[in-house]
């Protein structure tokens, strides 16, 4: 029973009656909620369709291809058709020539990821169409070879007008570009310009593409894809999406939640609701931003309102938020509520634990979990950087050992750059250099960040040299230094003292344009204050458009090691405190540097008051610092109540300090005694207190003294150390004990200078001249070089 229908004009007039009914009513009341007006149902409106003109051919329903048997075959339920079978049916039949049967097998070929053939039933298709082009540059893509497809897309313009491109390929394009980066920008540009010309030019799909493309191409604000999306005529729900994730990948918060807003209010007459990826973009943004956590749980009830929480994109999402958030149970809860987890959920819970300096527990869950969820390349390279960051050095040596094993096993080692890099980084940092090395020398491949991670580890390390030849071997593979390799290489050279090396690493910044970095020039300012050329390293910290905190640091630290004069620092300390940067404990300990070797009580008492108005309290080198510059300047009794003060957190460092303060005072006996203490509190003596205390009971003879330090060293086990065998040596020959000296000198391995001079002077000054000749004599075939003390000897 057929219900007849109200004319199509009543039904305007009654939606034009509510509208003005509505308006009229607004200035009374609040508008209520915007709504989409009530559907027309569709048999309406085609009873008031217009009727064709009467010269219109009548329609056609669209013939099937003579040959689409062959390919509706392999689709029945049940029949898992490969394309080898479907290929070698088309042979078989003799249809290698129809053109159909050829795209639909290129396709076939290559969402399976079987690129070599794909290309090679391509090449052998007498025919193409824009069909042919568009299957093989999107096979590309999906399988991960986006720069592969950009020749392509250039061969298939150069075919002609038969082969121009359709929505379908320029989308796959701009995902090339977009999965490119941006080193693809301009290419995305040029594409751009040729789709404007074209009849896609406001075609959604494409619209969609180039806002997904400039977001991830473009640095900084996505001004380009905002353009795209104000000149999109039709906005669909995947537009609104693409423009929320850029802006959330961004961490622009306030505008990815006014879009959101917008969408829900869009009159454009298309369904809007927010799906999973509306709130995966809603969640990402509130942890890549400074958004609260209140946020955060706000959205956590929608998501459960609408029944999305079981999806695995927002599950991961969630999971990602709450751990950033430091909200680890929460996202524990829901790593574990899901049904499916991936290698994005498992790697948004490990990054969360990591960002919060739970590397320990990061790696528990990656041990727990690799065989329930998927693992993959971005899973290692956060557990390794969490490994070297959060670990100590033999637990994370070991537990970096297990997943390079995984990486092994899992054959990602050659495949992959970011993961050799990470176990580069990782060996590097747990101590183990050799094996880092061993990593990047079996590297098929190396791009920047590898380069980056071996030549820092090596400067690290304390092997400069091979940093430095690691960069050129960097540069004759013509890869261009970053910011990191250049800080690294110049520390190197400043490590060195090679001023050439440094001078032409200056050279390679100022044509990268690297200079104008303030980290650059910070390290460019070390490595001229460290090689002596302090024209130069004033000149770099003039030409300086920014100063931070560590350019202070830099050229204070400089200036104690060259030893200016303490005026200069003394000015260069108070511009930097009248510039309004706050000093950090650096910044501290090198200019206190700078005073230690002069005799400057009251002034060392007024840094001293500075470094507590700004709360550097309980810091080790600063206290150090603070102990030796009181110790130069004879104050002994602020020495010691620093020291008493660091009961508990005193180093090696700070037991020298103090020993030695007491024998530049002349307080041997106190000296002795705080070594008795040092001791007794298991401290370990490294070999510069057994130096200190020597060349003290050497300066006063006091050799009972300097041989229960000669027994302390044999229980320390550093009686074959070059640095204290030498200062016993000089010790015994000052004590009068000229025998026991030559035991030690004969006894050692490894001789320096020191160790020569100090048995030549011996000699000399117990009137044995002909033995301190025949050491002279032996010290020249072994290769040393002697010196001016050497000549001078007593």
């Amino acid at each position: 029973m057929n219900r007849k229908l109200p004319p199509l004009p009543h039904l305007i007039l009654t939606l034009r009656s509510s509208f003005s009914s509505a308006s009229a009513s607004a200035s009374l009341s609040p508008p209520p909620p915007r709504r989409l007006p009530p559907a027309v149902p569709l048999r309406v409106l085609l009873a008031h369709r217009i009727p064709p003109p009467p010269d219109w051919p009548p329609l056609s329903r669209p013939q099937p291809h003579p040959h689409a048997d062959v390919v509706l075959r392999g689709r029945r339920p049940g029949c898992n058709a490969s394309p080898e079978s479907l290929h070698l049916d088309i042979v078989k039949r003799g249809l290698t020539h129809d053109l159909f049967l050829s795209n639909h097998l290129v396709n076939s070929y290559a969402k399976g990821a079987r690129l070599d053939a794909a290309r090679l039933v391509f090449d052998e298709m007498p025919e193409r169409n824009a069909v042919s082009w568009t299957c093989l540059i999107s096979g590309h893509v999906l399988s991960g070879h986006p720069d592969e497809a950009f020749p392509l897309f250039c061969a298939m313009l150069r075919e002609g007008p038969g082969c121009r491109p359709t929505s379908f390929t320029f989308g796959s394009v701009l995902r090339a570009c977009q999965d490119a980066g941006p080193d693809r920008l301009g290419f995305a540009g040029q594409v751009h310009g040729l789709v404007s010309k074209t009849v896609f030019t406001a075609n959604t799909t494409v619209c969609n593409a180039l806002i997904s493309m400039y977001g991830s191409c473009s640095v900084g604000p996505p001004i380009l894809a905002q353009r795209v999306f104000d000149t999109t005529p039709v906005r669909d729900l995947i537009t609104w999406n693409a423009l929320m994730s850029v802006y959330a990948k961004k961490g622009d918060a306030i505008c990815t939640f006014t879009l959101f807003r917008d969408m829900q209010y869009d009159d454009s007459g298309i369904e809007l609701r927010p799906t999973e990826h509306t709130f995966g973009s809603l969640i990402t943004t509130t942890y890549l931003s400074s958004c609260s956590s209140g946020l955060l749980n706000q959205l956590f009830v929608r998501v459960l309102k609408s029944g999305c929480s079981s999806d695995l994109y927002v599950g991961s999402a969630l999971v990602s938020a709450f751990a950033r958030h430091g909200m680890l149970d929460e996202a524990k809860d829901i790593f574990l509520g899901l049904k499916e987890r991936n290698a994005v959920t498992l790697n948004g819970l490990i990054a969360g634990l990591v960002k919060q300096q739970y590397g320990e527990a990061a790696a528990e869950i990656f041990m727990g979990t690799r065989d329930s969820a998927a693992v993959n390349v971005d899973t290692y390279v956060v557990l390794l950087s969490a490994i070297a960051e959060f670990s100590t050095l033999q637990e994370g040596l070991r537990k970096g050992r297990e997943v390079h094993g995984h990486v092994l096993r899992a054959g990602l080692i050659y495949m992959k750059i970011a993961v050799s890099n990470g176990l580069v980084n990782m060996y590097a940092k747990c101590g183990a250099i050799d094996k880092a090395c061993r990593v990047f020398q079996v590297m098929e491949a190396r791009d920047q960040i590898s380069w980056n991670t071996i030549i820092a580890a090596l400067d690290q390390n304390g092997y400069c040299e091979a940093a430095m030849m690691n960069y050129c071997l960097m540069r004759q593979d013509c890869i261009g230094p970053s910011n990191f390799a250049a800080i690294s290489g110049l520390s190197s050279c400043a490590g060195l003292r090679l001023l050439a090396a440094g001078q032409q690493l200056h050279c390679d910044a100022v044509k990268w344009g690297l200079y104008l970095d303030t980290s650059v020039s910070n390290a460019l300012v070390k490595m001229y204050g460290e090689c002596g050329a302090m024209s130069d390293c004033w000149e770099i910290f003039h030409t300086m458009s920014t100063h931070d905190v560590i350019s202070w640091n830099s050229i204070m630290g400089v200036m104690a090691s060259s030893q200016a004069p303490i005026t200069e620092s003394v000015q260069v300390f108070s511009i930097m405190m009248r510039s309004g940067l706050v000093p950090n404990k650096v910044t501290f300990v090198n200019f206190l540097a700078a005073l230690t070797p002069l005799s400057v009580l009251e002034l060392g008492k007024q840094i001293h008051s500075v470094v507590l108005k700004h709360g550097v309290t309980e810091d080790n080198p600063v206290d150090n610092a603070l102990i030796s510059c009181y110790a130069k300047s004879g104050d002994v009794d602020s020495c010691e109540k620093l020291f008493s003060k660091m009961s508990g957190r005193r180093d090696a460092v700070s037991w020298n300090s103090m020993i030695s303060g007491y024998i530049y005072n002349g307080y041997l006996q106190e000296a002795m005694d705080c070594v008795w203490l040092m001791m007794r509190t298991e401290q370990v003596m490294d070999r510069c207190t057994f130096s200190i205390v020597l060349n003290a009971c050497a300066s006063v003879a006091a050799l009972e003294r300097g041989m229960e330090m000669h027994a302390f060293g044999l229980r320390s086990h550093l009686e074959s150390d070059v640095v204290v065998e030498s200062a016993l040596v000089d010790m015994y020959s000052k004590c009068g004990r000229i025998d026991y000296a030559s035991k030690v000198f004969r006894s050692m391995s490894q001789k320096n200078e020191f160790s020569w001079n100090s048995m030549i002077s011996g000699y000399a000054r117990h009137g044995l001249g002909r033995k301190g000749l025949e050491i002279f004599e032996e010290m020249q075939e072994s290769g040393e070089s002697p010196d001016h003390v050497t000549f001078v000897a007593p």
